[in-house]
């Protein structure tokens, strides 16, 4: 049997996490199973466990990589307060709201975290930890632990705001929602 190298098992292991923080944004945790996650990756079900312990393992590493790439999404946008409401109104738009699978991790994925196991739980505190720091630091450069109340309302306004628009099977409802959710994060930024 052919042993693979150290970096693609890595690259796989990379791709799986990928792929199943897509399925599990748009499908749910528990919508969601070992087959379909491995299929999606283009592998087999046996492979799973060559790269992680169980599907907790698997659901704490996409947490964790979901939420460091919405960190890092911090960093390209404008400086300040103007990159937050650009960000603000991207957060907040339709398009986000009809695209679970490709959006927050926060949004899509909120109400299940709170029952997963510990590390799953840590992995999301420390990921919102530091999107919290992201927002503080927009906010007021000079002193981000003065603005840590804010960030944390405009945070929580934003997630709740866009899992209330998707909840709604209205339209106008829901677009009246992201609407009123972009005019109330606005307020946090002036």
């Amino acid at each position: 049997m052919a042993r693979y190298a150290k970096e693609h098992k890595q690259v796989t292991r990379q791709r799986i996490i990928e792929r199943a923080g897509r399925r599990f944004k748009q499908d749910g945790l528990d919508g969601s199973g070992i087959s379909t996650l491995m299929s999606d990756a283009g592998l087999t079900n046996g492979a799973f466990y060559a790269h992680f312990t169980s599907k907790d393992d698997l659901v704490s590493h996409v947490v964790a990589q979901e939420l460091r790439t919405q960190v890092e999404r911090y960093g390209t946008l404008r400086p300040g307060r103007e990159g937050l409401e650009d960000f603000v109104r991207e957060y907040l738009s339709p398009a986000h709201r009809d695209n679970p699978g490709l959006g927050c991790p926060s949004a899509a994925l909120l109400d299940e975290v709170g029952r997963c196991e510990d590390a799953t739980k840590q992995a999301y505190t420390d990921g919102a930890r530091a999107i919290l720091n992201e927002i503080a630091v927009r906010l007021t450069p000079e002193d981000p632990q003065s603005a840590r109340g804010e960030a944390l309302g405009l945070y929580t306004l934003l997630v709740g705001t866009m899992q209330l628009s998707r909840a709604l099977s209205d339209p106008k409802f829901s677009d009246e929602v992201l609407e009123r959710g972009i005019e109330n994060a606005l307020t946090f930024l002036h």
